[in-house]
């Protein structure tokens, strides 16, 4: 008869094992003026504190913070220049920080199927957190209704990204994916356009048609090698921007500001013709 394990750890290893833990979205401390306001303002998340460095000059967007925080109840803390640093994240801070729950992620199809005409920007590993929080800019900015991100190789919401974003990520949905590839087959399966951005793309972006941007998703990729093979290989069609310069290529935050922009003039020529 074959003995039994010695122990109960050894009868039951899988159970021992440390769990693999997964990545949180982020969002919980936000830096700078402009991105604490749209916190406060937007209501959409627990607001715990604000702290304002005691030798910020309360006038201007740092008065509308303070306006914000009395009628919302939110404790208002003057922190010491000392302590205040000590608590920042980010450079730039500009003297302004909250504190808040962290941001909600939704599943990839509660995403898609809250818009009839879902437009979704899918991150394949934006690493820089500046980039990554000018994209989410001007997603916002252009009217998309989602963002994917990969759990692994891209900047989650950090308080450089929500500086940078400048209040976006109040007003964006975010989903985490385990892997890039397989979220653009589930899109695949929800009838979404998937429209690749990248150098090696064979076609303009601006020839892109209305019928193409109605359910659709840009999908943007690192900065030093655009997208990956397999994320590639996923999409309905890649796409580039004409330039007629003697530099490679445009930062992915500019790149993707112009695709989007150019998707949002697309829609709007559809819903408005």
């Amino acid at each position: 008869m074959a003995k039994e394990p010695r122990n109960k750890s050894q009868r039951h290893g899988d159970e021992h094992r440390t769990p693999i833990r997964r990545r949180s979205l982020g969002g919980e401390q936000i830096e700078g003026r402009q991105a604490v306001r749209e916190l406060l303002a937007a209501g959409r998340r627990r607001v715990e504190q604000v702290w304002i460095e005691e030798s910020v000059q309360r006038k201007g967007i740092v008065e509308e913070i303070v306006n914000l925080c009395v009628s919302k109840r939110v404790p208002l803390i003057a922190a010491s220049r000392r302590k205040f640093e000590m608590a920042t994240r980010s450079e730039g801070h500009q003297g302004v920080l909250a504190r808040a729950a962290a941001l909600r992620e939704v599943d990839l199809d509660e995403m898609v199927e809250a818009s009839e005409q879902p437009f979704l920007v899918v991150i394949d590993g934006i690493t820089d957190p500046h980039n990554l929080g000018a994209v989410l800019r001007s997603a916002e900015l252009a009217g998309a209704t989602g963002v994917v991100l990969p759990q692994n190789r891209t900047s989650l919401i950090t308080p450089t990204v929500a500086k940078a974003a400048a209040g976006a990520v109040e007003y964006l949905q975010f989903t985490l994916v385990p892997g890039i590839p397989n979220a653009l087959m589930q899109l695949e399966k929800m009838d979404v356009i998937r429209i690749g951005l990248d150098v090696r793309g064979t076609s303009s972006v601006y020839s892109l048609n209305a019928g193409e941007a109605s359910r659709v998703a840009l999908v943007l990729g690192a900065e030093d090698r655009g997208l990956a093979r397999l994320t590639a290989q996923r999409c309905d069609r890649l796409i580039r921007i004409p330039q007629v310069g003697k530099l490679d290529s445009l930062n992915v935050s500019n790149a993707a500001a112009i695709s989007l922009f150019e998707l949002a003039r697309l829609r709007s020529a559809q819903q408005n013709p």
